[in-house]
């Protein structure tokens, strides 16, 4: 398993490339936008010009992209994944996407003798750089394994989740924890504020108890110091929930708190905040 395809290489998918060129593979890089993958010809990729190009004759392809239609679409589109790579190739697909859409691309993966893993990842920029990410793997075991070296390129905590599908849903487990442990760091701070207290004495105190969480410890600093900078663009933690909201739906579950938190998300995506990071989601305690 030498030869990678890349497809989508923004903030997270440039550092995984990076992260499996430096462990040997030889990597083709295709991105919608081609200057965003340039820079990446510097490290050693090769640049194609079409998903086809990146796709053919490749051992695994992998898919970073942005929303469950641009996977549908790199999949199975004319000149798409599924169209253009060879018998026997692994496809994996590590963008954070709808769990029956995942069933769905496994299922005609495998009438074309080609295998199917679903593999989302948390951990951020950071995570990707730092080739720390975890990853929640779905499909067959056996695939999973095979892939170990290419995921171990770019994760430490890599787990088979269960059958097609299952990595997205472990996905959608991390993303309703995450809203409610964003949602618990804005109020708060907004209590402290409120009371008087020196917020920044407050977050260090309760993060080392029982209250600590990486959003406490990470994202609300950045809310004190109103960074909006993105390491998480709001905009795709409204698709995530979204995403997350649906499969509950689908399955008679409501989930509340997830339900509040996106409308949160929602309001302050249309005042213009989509493009900020999740610690933007304060300005709505502040409003």
């Amino acid at each position: 398993m030498k030869t990678i395809g890349f497809i989508g290489t923004g903030v997270m998918g440039a550092s995984m490339v990076r992260n499996l060129l430096g462990a040997g593979f030889e990597v083709s890089v295709y991105n919608r936008t081609k200057e965003k993958a340039l820079p990446l010809v510097d490290d050693g990729a090769k640049l194609c010009e079409t998903v086809a190009e990146c796709a053919a004759d490749k051992d695994v392809i992998i898919t970073m992209v942005g929303y469950p239609a641009d996977v549908e679409e790199t999949w199975l589109g004319e000149g798409g994944v599924l169209k253009s790579a060879k018998s026997g190739a692994y496809c994996i697909d590590m963008t954070t996407s709808a769990p029956s859409l995942a069933q769905k691309l496994y299922k005609e993966a495998k009438k074309l003798g080609i295998h199917a893993i679903d593999a989302p990842v948390s951990g951020g920029d950071s995570g990707a750089k730092n080739g720390t990410l975890a990853i929640m793997a779905g499909g067959d075991e056996a695939d999973i394994s095979a892939c170990m070296p290419v995921f171990e390129a770019m994760g430490k905590n890599i787990v088979y989740e269960g059958a097609a599908g299952a990595g997205q849903h472990t996905k959608m487990c991390n993303q309703i924890a995450l809203a409610g442990a964003l949602a618990g760091a804005c109020e708060a701070l907004t209590y402290a504020h409120t009371m008087g207290l020196d917020a920044e004495k407050m977050m260090k105190t309760i993060s080392s108890g029982a209250a600590g969480s990486w959003q406490l410890s990470n994202v609300a600093p950045k809310m004190q110091a109103r960074d909006f900078a993105p390491s998480f663009y709001l905009k795709h933690f409204i698709k995530d929930m979204g995403i997350a909201i649906e499969e509950a739906e689908n399955n008679d579950l409501t989930l509340e708190i997830l339900s509040d938190v996106n409308n949160i998300c929602e309001t302050l995506e249309a005042e213009g905040c989509g493009d900020e990071g999740t610690s933007a989601i304060i300005k709505y305690y502040e409003n």
